[in-house]
């Protein structure tokens, strides 16, 4: 089964916003471990990129790749199921071994460890999901996750890049009624998402706004933690309190100049991708704590592992995943 692929708008709707520089990479940005230039790679069944990537309880990796395929490493690559769609994040519930799958064209799945899929939530607030992305779960099942862009779909995420407007929103499936909230609108790309330990907060990645957020969920109050260097993309948690966020590309500088050109950006939306802007080689993965403050990065400046999208730590592995390359990757960690 493939699931039908929604059409994009031909034009986007930008607006004139002030040019914008990134800060430097210094202090704990600054690029003195460049383990990620020396990750061993695993190739994928297929040749397909898997953007995410998941750990159970028993160690078995899992990650999701572009054809659709959900895929189980336990050193060598098992095909688990076929979701008909595009993949995207993933998150094992270690409350039953089942996983918590964002596609980013079917909506939030359930996939049991027998290849079983379940369709969990596709709407939200009477409107289409559009971008399924990242997940985190709570200890009472209930799911957060983020639907990127209520315009694009992800085949056409650079176009999101160039609109630059706050297109995306952050929602919540209850498992015991089925119901779908919404917990923040109005965000710049929301995709990685983690609960703080104690759950009473959300770290959310706002890619096209380069920075990481904060939602209390008892207020519904969004805090700003801090401009980053890069272009931020999923998390994960560790479970000590602290995260790894991937970051794709460093921010690209004709993008942050073209940002007070909302007409350059029109024309650039609609050219072949070749001349639209590119991301850089420059890879990052951060560990920050639940305030936003980064403890320490590795980093991939030659581009050995290029768009770097998902990270996860299992141990004393750091495991990686890419939305471009078809191989996942892994670095141990002192």
């Amino acid at each position: 089964m493939t699931v039908p692929r929604p059409r994009a708008p031909w034009l986007i709707r930008p607006a004139k916003l002030p040019a914008t520089t990134p800060p430097p990479l210094d202090g704990a940005w600054a690029p003195a471990d460049a383990r990620i230039d020396a990750a061993e790679l695993i190739a994928i069944p297929g040749g397909h990129p898997p953007e995410d990537v998941a750990v159970d309880g028993a160690g078995a990796v899992y990650c999701g790749t572009e054809d659709g395929r959900l895929w189980r490493y336990t050193g060598e690559f098992a095909e688990l199921a076929d979701t008909g769609g595009r993949p995207l994040g993933i998150e094992a519930d270690p409350r039953d071994g089942t996983l918590i799958v964002c596609d980013a064209y079917r909506g939030l799945l359930r996939v049991t460890p027998d290849g079983a899929i379940t369709d969990l939530t596709r709407t939200a607030a009477g409107t289409p999901i559009m971008m399924c992305n990242n997940a985190a779960i709570a200890g009472d099942g209930v799911v957060y996750f983020s639907d990127s862009s209520s315009r694009f779909p992800v085949s056409h995420w650079r176009r999101d890049l160039l609109e630059h407007q706050p297109n995306g929103r952050v929602l919540a499936y209850d498992p015991a009624s089925g119901e779908t909230s919404v917990v923040a609108n109005g965000m710049y790309f929301p995709n990685g998402v983690a609960l703080t330990p104690d759950e009473s907060a959300l770290l959310v990645c706002e890619t096209v706004a380069h920075r990481l957020s904060r939602i209390d969920l008892s207020s519904g109050e969004v805090t700003h933690l801090g401009d980053l260097p890069a272009y931020p993309d999923n998390m994960s948690a560790v479970g000590d309190g602290t995260f790894w966020i991937a970051l794709a590309s460093l921010r690209v500088p004709i993008a942050e100049r073209l940002l007070p050109h909302p007409n350059v950006r029109r024309i650039a939306a609609v050219l072949p991708q070749r001349l639209q802007p590119q991301p850089l080689p420059h890879t990052i993965v951060a560990r920050v704590d639940a305030a936003g403050a980064v403890l320490e990065t590795l980093h991939g400046p030659t581009g050995h592992y290029p768009m770097l999208t998902g990270v996860r730590q299992a141990g004393d592995t750091l495991w990686l995943a890419s939305l471009t390359e078809p191989a996942l990757a892994r670095v141990a960690l002192d």
